[in-house]
């Protein structure tokens, strides 16, 4: 067995940190804490404070972090952490450890997913075969597949919440130029985040002749949620180019098996989805329109969904396609 339990598992995103413990192979993992990132000055003190108290300490680790693998560390994209596997391994005195990237975890989550995890937009039925999208807004836009080769599951991991983002429509071209650029550019995680919900409304203010206002995401999604008015509208335009981006990766991909959406965000709006406009959106897209009305899609509403798929990858290591050789850290 690689991975000794207790197993710690890390979900760590530009804004929360969540862990979870998996005390013995093919049990459900169990909540253990949530920590906002940059409350901490560094994983592995974090870390260490998690392990002092969990009731037993664990033989190994598996963490996921939200920015691009390098070799067998990851710098996060929207925060400043620097996650070294074989330094926490050394440090924690851990047996043997895996890092992933958030997307890459959440991709291998799609194999063990359970009702109970998601719920299904629109009336197709979700059958399990074939190539699998999963992307959702948080601090940023992760986006990743999963394939099936060999009866073994091997993720696809991307940057492509950093494509380029184009207007649909009379109300988007009277609304882009007044979105705030990142990097000089509009791009999907600009529009599609928690920062990209903002972005969101503040243009729309401006499209409107309204004053700026001050408002952090949460405010914007807590008045949304509340009642009428300029907010709900900005979530309802961030469903619907959530929509529409989610048919952009199913046909980039072929994903016939099924496209899936997370992240920190959607779950919070899922009062306001509309799952009719929804597949509208998904699917309008002429000339592969025929092709996207095949491809289901969900929603994941638990949030320790991505934990689910660590632990699968610590019971049953042999299930899935990674390159054990050059990432473990021992």
């Amino acid at each position: 067995m690689i991975f000794q339990h207790p197993a710690l598992l890390c979900d760590i995103g530009g804004t929360n940190a969540r862990f979870a413990m998996s005390h013995a192979p093919g049990q459900r993992p169990v909540p253990v804490s949530v920590s906002k990132t940059a409350a901490n000055d560094k994983f592995l003190d974090l870390a260490r404070d998690v392990i002092r108290s969990a009731p037993e300490a664990p033989r190994s680790m598996l963490v996921c972090a939200a920015g691009p693998m390098a070799g067998r560390s990851i710098q996060l994209t929207n925060a400043y952490w620097l996650i070294d596997g074989p330094e926490l391994a050394r440090e924690l005195g851990l047996t043997q450890g895996l890092l992933f990237n958030d997307f890459e975890a959440m991709a291998y989550a799609l194999a063990s997913l359970t009702s109970v995890d998601v719920r299904q937009i629109g009336p197709l039925p979700w059958t399990h075969g074939g190539l699998q999208v999963v992307l959702g807004p948080g601090t940023g836009l992760g986006v990743a597949a999963l394939a099936q080769i060999d009866g073994r599951y091997a993720a696809l991991p991307t940057e492509a919440g950093h494509i380029d983002a184009g207007p649909v429509g009379p109300e988007e071209e009277a609304l882009w130029p007044h979105i705030a650029r990142v990097h000089g550019r509009i791009t999907a995680e600009c529009l599609l985040s928690g920062p990209g919900l903002a972005r969101l409304h503040a243009a729309r203010r401006a499209m409107l002749g309204l004053p700026p206002q001050d408002l952090t995401p949460a405010q914007i999604t807590q008045a949304g949620l509340a009642g009428p008015g300029g907010e709900r509208d900005a979530l309802a335009l961030f469903w619907r180019i959530a929509a529409r981006i989610a048919g952009d990766m199913a046909i980039t991909f072929l994903a016939r098996g099924g496209v899936t959406l997370a992240g920190g965000v959607l779950p919070r709006l899922e009062p306001l989805l509309n799952e009719a406009d929804f597949r509208a959106a998904f699917e309008s897209k002429a000339p592969m329109d025929a092709l996207a009305r095949t491809i289901p899609t969900r929603l994941v509403t638990s949030g320790f969904a991505v934990l689910s798929g660590m632990a699968a990858v610590a019971s049953a290591p042999e299930r899935f396609a990674i390159d054990y050789v050059n990432r473990l850290w021992v």
